[in-house]
């Protein structure tokens, strides 16, 4: 008996002192870098931030909850009308932070599930408000204006939470496969007319090309005959005569140059 009482001794001893060391080291709490800490008390938030560092709370009775103060990332499968209304299908990524000076607030107000409660409706509401304003293919060659706008409003719906948007990127577009045939269609007609455009600038060109010519062999042509004088003309035909006097009878029988040249 005396034993038994002593094995039982150790063992209350042993489940003493563990749950002492439960209880003791149960009263701290580490606090990472990029968090901020909040300390609730019977779930009620005691109204002061915990910083990095090891941190010590009341076990069973207090507790401390983690909020991630560094740079998140939240993707979405989005669906919007543009102002053209074409179905758009649309991949996004948003790169935001909570505001460690306004964490207690967010908590207090949302919780810890502030992404899918004020985030992503937020986003979805941006993105369908912006696109509305531009046409399926403005959106396309307009998609860095398109971000910057919905980034502007997502932040103006979110800041009075604690939320900081620093990066709101479409990734992807896609549109149904009629509209995706009528901007291929678009593009060859497109395509026939800078060609026929190219051909037309082309005849016209060589057109010109010959008006020059035709200019350039005129004037050549006027030269010439402005230097084409008398005496030269004279000098051409002496130098063609073989010197044989024409045969001929009768009073006009002399030969006479200048009446030849004349």
């Amino acid at each position: 008996m005396k034993e038994d009482k002593k094995i039982l001794g150790y063992v209350i001893a042993m489940i003493s002192v563990i749950i002492i060391m439960v209880i003791f080291f149960g009263g701290f709490r580490t606090i990472k870098s990029g968090q901020v800490g909040i300390k609730t008390r019977f779930g009620k938030v005691i109204n002061k931030q915990i910083d990095e560092g090891v941190n010590f709370k009341l076990p069973f009775i207090e507790k401390i909850v983690k909020i991630n103060i560094q740079v998140q990332k939240v993707e979405l499968d989005t669906t919007s009308a543009s102002k053209d209304l074409q179905d758009v299908n649309m991949k996004l990524a948003v790169n935001y932070r909570v505001d460690g000076k306004k964490a207690i607030k967010l908590y207090k107000n949302v919780g810890t599930n502030y992404e899918e409660v004020i985030l992503q409706p937020a986003i979805q509401e941006s993105i369908k408000a912006i696109t509305s304003y531009y046409t399926a293919e403005e959106l396309i060659t307009n998609r860095s204006e398109v971000s910057i706008k919905c980034m502007k409003m997502l932040q103006s719906k979110v800041e009075k939470y604690g939320l900081s948007i620093d990066n709101f990127n479409i990734t992807n577009f896609s549109f149904s496969e009629e509209f995706n045939k009528a901007i291929e269609e678009k593009q060859v007609a497109e395509q026939k007319v800078l060609t026929a455009k190219q051909e037309l600038e082309k005849e016209r060109i060589e057109a010109e090309k010959k008006i020059v010519k035709a200019e350039a062999e005129k004037q050549a042509n006027e030269l010439k005959q402005a230097s084409l004088t008398d005496n030269l003309i004279k000098e051409k035909l002496i130098e063609k005569w073989n010197g044989e006097l024409p045969k001929a009878s009768g009073s006009n029988s002399v030969f006479n140059i200048d009446s030849l040249l004349q």
